[in-house]
């Protein structure tokens, strides 16, 4: 696991290194690679901008209406296939973004934590953003001054940590591109760097899953394919099937549609039987072993009211500001759960499986479902209740890693359904792949 953990650290330097340029037309395949285009990064307080600029909607919530009128428009710029759209390279759509806590110091306070550290909620809007942005560089038709395509963020797929904290006084950059397409989704890889003694060293990958939509964001919409031009871009290609496939594997194997394999079983047996009462011959009468805490005492919860103000460029609620949000309740769950300070190691499998409307009710439900020696594994289940239906829907499944500074207590379930919970929070954990590199890193103040 860790030699894994480590590659991926240098695969960030390797592709996607900043502060260079484009190699074109090596001989040498293991010399083109994928570094920076040309050009200065785009500032992060700049990315919502262009967002706006190419989507063509106003900033002005009373003018949201009329804006989304004029964007049916676009929809004779639509593809009727994929095959009718040019083919974009990876480069084409390679992005960079610079949010400078050093230089512009000004900046910081909205990035910083009470640890003198940068909140990793904000991390999560801004890669939000910039993966947008991404996928309609690809998808950009020249011949249109905006995009007739709706593009919204489908699953973040995983976002591994290099580094347990980052400093508030230092710039930091986000860099990516578009890495694999279907028909109608992307796949987009990020990298985020931070400076240390004049030199971006990686701290953060990750991978989002994008879908286009038509101009109302009624119907999927057709994206262009993508050429390869060296092997490392066939490899990402490559990676990018594997995650499909590995996606599709994970979702079929669900605790929702299939029971626990034999191994399982057996793991949830044992955890049952360690909590029999000894002195009573009953399988009602439950204790806790020692260092043991009661999956149901780990919950927290929140509501928000879901206000123009966190709307994304479709008059939906944000999704960063979602994950934002979960994040945060997620960190206070593993807080409050282990007595010391979490560190956030991964986050993986977070689904958006219905947008929320500006308006709605958002209920956040926080739990650990899975603990191994110092780590925390968190479960943020997110639902939604408009004002005038009180039915809530579920929206999103918030999946966080958490590594403490001490070891914590071992979680157990008392209910079948706890029991799922805790199988899966145990499948998310033992997916990731960031662990061991982490335990190379100081931990900072």
């Amino acid at each position: 696991m860790r030699r894994a953990a480590l590659r991926l650290c240098t695969l960030s330097k390797g592709l996607l290194a900043p502060s260079r340029g484009l190699t074109q037309g090596s001989q040498n395949p293991e010399e083109r690679i994928f570094h920076i285009n040309e050009g200065s990064p785009i500032h992060v307080n700049h990315v919502r901008a262009k967002l706006l600029e190419i989507v063509g909607v106003s900033t002005n919530w009373r003018d949201h209406v009329k804006a989304m009128e004029e964007r049916k428009l676009l929809s004779s710029f639509l593809a009727e296939s994929q095959k009718a759209l040019p083919s974009r390279r990876m480069k084409d759509s390679y992005t960079e973004v610079l949010l400078p806590l050093g230089s512009q110091p000004e900046l910081r306070e909205k990035y910083l934590t009470v640890q003198n550290t940068v909140r990793f909620g904000r991390i999560l809007e801004d890669l939000d953003s910039l993966g947008v942005l991404i996928c309609y560089k690809h998808t950009k038709i020249h011949s249109a001054k905006m995009s007739p395509l709706s593009i919204v963020t489908a699953l973040v797929d995983k976002i591994d940590m290099c580094k347990k904290s980052l400093s508030p006084e230092q710039d930091i950059k986000f860099s990516g591109h578009v890495s694999w397409v279907g028909k109608t989704s992307m796949e987009v890889k990020m990298q985020m760097f931070q400076l240390h003694d004049n030199e971006f060293f990686p701290v953060l990958s990750a991978t989002f899953v994008m879908v286009a939509r038509d101009s109302e964001n009624k119907r999927p919409a057709f994206v262009n394919p993508l050429i390869l031009e060296s092997p490392e871009e066939e490899e990402l290609f490559r990676q990018g099937e594997l995650n499909k496939g590995r996606r599709v594997a994970f979702s079929s194997a669900s605790l929702l549609k299939m029971a626990p394999t034999a191994e399982e079983r057996t793991t949830i047996h044992d955890m049952f039987l360690s909590t029999l009462d000894p002195k009573t011959i009953s399988f009602r009468s439950r204790v806790l072993p020692p260092n043991g805490v009661w999956m149901e005492s780990s919950k927290l919860k929140s509501l928000d009211i879901c206000h123009p103000q966190e709307r994304n460029i479709f008059n939906r609620i944000f999704g960063g500001f979602l994950m934002r949000r979960a994040y945060e309740l997620g960190w206070a769950t593993a807080c409050n759960f282990g007595g010391s300070r979490p560190f956030i190691v991964a986050v993986d499998d977070i689904m958006f499986q219905k947008p929320v409307e500006v308006g709605s009710l958002l209920f956040l439900s926080s739990q650990v479902c899975f603990t191994q020696e110092n780590y925390i594994q968190v479960r943020v289940h997110s639902e939604v209740a408009s004002l005038q239906d009180k039915e809530h829907m579920t929206t999103n499944v918030f999946h966080f890693t958490f590594m403490s500074e001490k070891e914590v207590p071992l979680v157990f379930p008392r209910t079948y359904g706890e029991s799922m919970l805790y199988l899966d929070g145990q499948r998310h954990f033992s997916s990731m792949h960031s662990l061991e590199t982490l335990k190379d890193y100081h931990v900072e103040p």
